[in-house]
């Protein structure tokens, strides 16, 4: 490669660097899998991945969820 090429690779990387950066900051970013199913990015390392009926019906027992928390906040941990 030559220097050219060199520096515009270099470029390259660096304005996909930053637009990752940017993404990440973000914070959650939704994506349809190869498979169909919604993947959720920026709530862990890996992406949390389910099918469509199945976040539905996640959807659907949102106020259990938050009651349960709320019940069991002494014995639930924060991340960070």
């Amino acid at each position: 490669m030559s220097d050219e090429d060199l520096k515009a690779e270099l470029e390259r990387l660096r304005y996909e660097n930053a637009a990752l950066k940017k993404g990440a900051a973000a914070g959650i970013t939704m994506k349809v899998s190869e498979k169909g199913a919604l993947s959720i990015y920026g709530m862990g390392r890996f992406p949390v991945t389910l099918y469509k009926e199945q976040w539905l019906k996640l959807l659907d027992v949102s106020d259990d969820i938050r009651t349960y928390i709320a019940a069991h906040e002494g014995q639930l941990k924060s991340k960070g």
